[in-house]
């Protein structure tokens, strides 16, 4: 099976972002630069995975919506299967992944490859109003800095959506407030999301 090719962009270019660590509120601009086709390039994931010189977009889409009028969350356990063996049982709060070589097909591969994974990952039955909320770059681990976050709300009209996918286990709407007092129990992406979106 041929080795999967993944979007990255050159570290350089997190400067457009101005330089930080953590959670970064969206720039519509900023992500209009980031996507410049000419710093985009499809590497082979294993020799990138390692290499902090490039950064892995990944589309990580946050989904909310209400339970007895309180803000809730879309929340699941990575199962072993999950790609990133580094994130492995620990709980998240966002869907997404790699943009691959074959989303470029479509017109915009960012959207394709971000839709792509959402549907993979997700059942979602409910309609649902779509904004970006911002940038995760987490440079304290190994598997934070090869990769660049894009986080996307979806605010969805009833908490009618599902995991597809069976390595996401344990999953469900749960409270924001029920989530941010187990938040020692969540990947570093998520945590940051939760502390900085709520």
């Amino acid at each position: 099976m041929p080795e999967e090719h993944v979007l990255v962009i050159p570290e350089s270019r997190l400067g457009e972002l101005g330089r930080f660590s953590g959670f970064r509120a969206f720039c519509p601009d900023a992500l209009q630069a980031l996507l410049n086709p000419e710093f985009m390039q499809f590497r082979p994931r294993s020799a990138v995975e390692e290499d902090p010189t490039f950064k892995q977009l990944i589309p990580y889409a946050v989904l909310e919506s209400d339970i007895d009028g309180q803000p809730a969350v879309f929340q699941y356990t990575r199962g072993q299967g999950q790609g990133e063996k580094r994130l492995h049982a620990l709980r998240s709060v966002g869907v997404g992944g790699h943009i691959s070589r074959e989303d470029a097909d479509g017109e915009d591969l960012y959207r394709s490859g971000m839709l792509r994974e959402l549907n993979e990952e997700m059942i979602v039955e409910a309609d649902y109003d779509e904004e970006l909320a911002g940038f995760i770059y987490d440079d304290t681990t190994p598997v934070g800095r090869v990769h660049l976050g894009v986080v996307h709300r979806l605010k969805l009209s009833s908490p009618a959506a599902r995991a597809r996918e069976v390595e996401l286990t344990q999953s469900g709407f749960a409270t924001v407030a029920q989530l941010k007092s187990e938040l020692d129990r969540f990947e570093t992406w998520s945590q940051l999301c939760l502390n900085n979106m709520y």
